[in-house]
């Protein structure tokens, strides 16, 4: 099997996103191509890293899509200019819903994607966009997080039908997302009605994911055990989700 890169990138008034879909040469020549995973990106912005998850992706049989979130300009401006993006977006929800939406729907458009099977994973500030996208009622058949921020918006007067299952992955001593805001979690998602699971892992830090997330002093660390778990429970977990809707 050969992994491939194709460009996706789109202009959102007149700003440029760089999203990539990366999929194998196995579903070629099939008139349907596989389901899709859109992969969100930390406050790094779209990385290669994303793009490593992606590929991995396409071994479990899918196509996924390395989203870019805050377009090529502030990538260009290095890891100052996407937190100062990530730090914007969190605190201002409302226009985090707006990129999300938009750049959702201009992905769902690509010809290569079938917008009825879709589902998305996302890291860190990633994480916390994929459930803003499911929160929004966007439809997706299933989204996870990975050691994502969880507070849920503040300024959210509609609450859609949420239509995507959703599994929290979460490590106990994330410092950036306290035990109370998981029972919150659990609260906002079970009085919404939505079909929601957590893992959560102890003695393990934000970022548990990233190999390169090393600074304990700040509660961020590299688990190898949690990220092999929380890898495997979200190949089920998106197994069922697709089976559901196939």
């Amino acid at each position: 099997m050969t992994v491939h890169h194709t460009s996706l990138r789109h202009d959102i008034d007149g700003r440029f996103f760089d999203s990539v879909l990366v999929h194998d040469d196995i579903h070629d020549d099939e008139v349907e191509s596989p389901p899709t995973v859109l992969v969100f990106h930390g406050m790094e912005g779209r990385s290669d890293a994303q793009l490593q998850f992606a590929a991995r992706l396409t071994e479990q049989g899918y196509q996924a899509v390395a989203v870019d979130l805050f377009g090529e300009d502030v990538s260009r401006g290095g890891i100052e200019t996407t937190g100062a993006a990530m730090a914007g977006f969190v605190e201002d929800r409302l226009a985090l819903a707006k990129r999300l939406g938009t750049v959702f729907e201009t992905l769902c458009a690509a010809p290569q994607v079938d917008a009825q099977r879709m589902a998305a994973i996302g890291f860190c500030f990633g994480g916390l966009c994929v459930l803003d996208l499911a929160r929004h009622g966007h439809p997706l058949v299933g989204v996870a997080s990975f050691h994502g921020l969880l507070k849920p918006p503040q300024d959210a007067d509609e609450q859609p039908a949420v239509t995507a299952k959703i599994i929290v992955f979460h490590g106990w001593d994330d410092p950036f997302a306290p035990p109370e805001d998981v029972v919150a979690l659990g609260a906002e998602f079970s009085g919404r009605g939505i079909d929601w699971q957590l893992h959560a892992y102890g003695n393990t830090m934000h970022a548990f994911m990233a190999p390169f997330a090393n600074d304990p002093s700040r509660g961020v660390l590299f688990s190898e055990s949690a990220s092999a778990r929380a890898w495997t429970s979200a190949a089920h977990f998106l197994a069922e989700c697709f089976g559901s809707a196939g």
